[in-house]
C-alpha cells in the first residue's frame, strides 16, 4: 500500500510539472452604457421631437441661367471649352459668322437683291478685326481694376468708348469703301458721313452692354455675349454704310 501511494503521488507531481494547469478564464462582462451618460445622451437640437432641430443649409451652388437651358447650355459650354483651348481660332470663326449674318440681315432690310461680293467684303473686314478686337477686350479685362468696382467699371466703359469704338467704326466704313473700289478721297468722304452718326448711336448701346458684360458675364462667355450684341450692331452698320453710300453716289452724280 505504501508503494502504491508513493507511485500515485509521484505521478501527480510529474503531471503538475510538465503540464501546468491552465488559468481559469475570467468571465467577460460587457459594460453597459447608461443612457444618461453625456456622450450617449441625444442632443436636444438633434431631436426632431423637441422642435429645435437646426436645418442643414443647401449645398448645391446656384447655376447661371444660360447653363440651365438644355441644348443651349451645352452649346455655351462647348463654346467655353473651345474658347479656353483655342481662343484665337474660336474668335476668328465666331467673327466670320457674326459678320456674315449681320450682312445678310442688312441686305434683307435694304430689300436689294443679294450681293455675294458685299458679303465677301464683310468677311474680309471680319478677318482683319477679329483678333485685335479679342486682344483689346482681354486687355480691358486685365487692366483698370481698382479697389472700387464702380470706378473700375466706369473706367473700362469710358476707355472703350473713347479709344475702341471710333477705331473699329472707322476701320469698318473705310474698309467697306476701299474694297468697293473707291479712291482715297472717297474713302475719307465715307468716313466723315458715317463715323460721327455711328458714334452717337453707339453711346446708346455699347456702354450698357460693356458694363453688363464685365459685371455679370464670366470671362470665357463675354465674347459670345458680345457676339449677340455685335450681330445687331453690325446689321445697323451695314445698313448705315449702304444708306450713306447711296447718298454719296447720288451726290457725286449730281455734282
Amino acid at each position: 500500500m505504501a508503494v502504491f501511494a508513493f507511485k500515485t503521488a509521484s505521478r501527480a507531481v510529474l503531471r503538475r510539472t510538465h503540464f501546468p494547469s491552465r488559468p481559469q478564464s475570467q468571465p467577460h462582462f460587457t459594460k453597459r452604457h447608461s443612457s444618461n451618460h453625456p456622450a450617449t445622451r441625444p442632443k436636444a437640437e438633434d431631436d426632431p421631437a423637441s422642435g429645435t432641430a437646426i436645418p442643414i443649409p443647401a449645398t448645391v451652388a446656384n447655376v447661371p441661367l444660360w447653363q440651365r437651358l438644355g441644348p443651349l447650355s451645352r452649346g455655351f459650354q462647348a463654346y467655353g471649352r473651345s474658347q479656353r483651348k483655342r481662343p484665337y481660332a474660336t474668335q476668328f470663326c465666331s467673327s466670320l459668322v457674326i459678320y456674315f449674318l449681320g450682312d445678310l440681315a442688312a441686305q434683307k432690310i435694304n430689300g436689294d437683291e443679294y450681293d455675294p461680293k458685299r458679303t465677301l467684303r464683310a468677311l474680309v473686314i471680319s478677318a482683319g478685326s477679329s483678333i485685335p478686337s479679342y486682344k483689346w477686350f482681354m486687355f480691358l479685362g486685365n487692366n483698370f481694376n481698382y479697389p472700387s468696382k464702380v470706378l473700375s467699371l466706369a473706367t473700362k466703359v469710358t476707355v472703350n468708348q473713347i479709344f475702341f469704338a471710333p477705331t473699329i467704326n472707322t476701320y469698318f466704313f473705310a474698309m467697306q469703301s476701299f474694297l468697293s473700289g473707291d479712291s482715297l478721297p472717297e474713302v475719307w468722304e465715307r468716313i466723315k458721313n458715317t463715323v460721327p452718326t455711328s458714334m452717337i448711336n453707339s453711346c446708346k448701346l455699347w456702354p450698357a452692354a460693356t458694363a453688363f458684360s464685365f459685371t455679370f458675364i464670366d470671362p470665357q462667355y463675354r465674347s459670345i455675349f458680345a457676339a449677340f450684341i455685335t450681330l445687331g450692331w453690325q446689321t445697323y452698320l451695314s445698313y448705315l454704310n449702304r444708306k450713306r453710300g447711296i447718298k454719296s453716289t447720288s451726290f457725286a452724280a449730281v455734282k
